[in-house]
């Protein structure tokens, strides 16, 4: 389907992170170029010209150039018929759907990069108030996240027996919780179905750990 892929990422980021699994889970060759987001080349020219909101990712594919995590993810599930991103009946993608947003519309906002930057700033904190904000937060909507697996079609994945866009969303998240020391130990399903997704090597190959840039 064209010239391989480009993914402007950055290691740590949840939303990269999301695409990487998909890309990886469909066999996609890419060539990565990351975007340090601690260095501000986000708000760079050159990546401004790539992506307007100055976010990552952003995936150059098939002449088309691409932002927004999710929008991607269904883009590629949508390309690619075998891949199984969401289900093939309307219940099944909104509920999906529902958890994927869950994580990547209602968690990972307020836990974004800047804006913690901007509310310690505002309220003259340091680490501490940062790592307090990140702890609340995730623990809260992962908390919701695991009532609504409570689910008759919850099964080895967040739907079904398969991955789907609401796993890509889960595992970084997940990452997530654990570096910042999140309460998420009690999350039964949560960490069951994450557990199931790190033994794929698609999932193992997204991790940051595997992907940060060598200094």
């Amino acid at each position: 389907m064209g010239a391989k892929a480009i993914l402007y990422d950055y290691w740590r980021s949840s939303a990269s992170y999301r695409v990487r699994i998909a890309l990886n889970l469909l066999g996609l060759e890419y060539d990565t170029v990351p975007v340090d987001l601690l260095a501000q080349e986000h708000k760079a020219l050159d990546h401004l010209c790539r992506n307007p909101q100055g976010l990552v990712p952003t995936l150059a594919i098939n002449g088309h150039m691409m932002t927004q995590s999710l929008s991607i993810i269904e883009y590629l599930g949508e390309s690619y018929p075998h891949a199984g991103f969401l289900p093939p009946d309307p219940i099944g993608r909104q509920r999906v759907r529902a958890l994927s947003y869950a994580i990547a519309m209602e968690i990972h906002p307020v836990c974004n990069m800047g804006v913690i930057t901007h509310v310690a700033h505002l309220v003259g904190g340091g680490d501490e108030t940062r790592s307090a904000w990140m702890r609340k937060f995730i623990a809260e909507g992962l908390a919701a996240f695991e009532a609504m697996l409570d689910h008759p079609n919850t099964g080895l994945f967040c739907h079904g027996n398969t991955p789907s866009m609401a796993d890509f969303c889960l595992v970084p998240q997940i990452y997530n919780a654990r570096r910042w020391g999140a309460a998420i130990g009690e999350l039964r399903r949560v960490n069951t179905i994450a557990a199931h997704c790190e033994a794929i090597d698609a999932f193992a190959a997204a991790h940051p750990d595997r992907v940060k840039p060598q200094a």
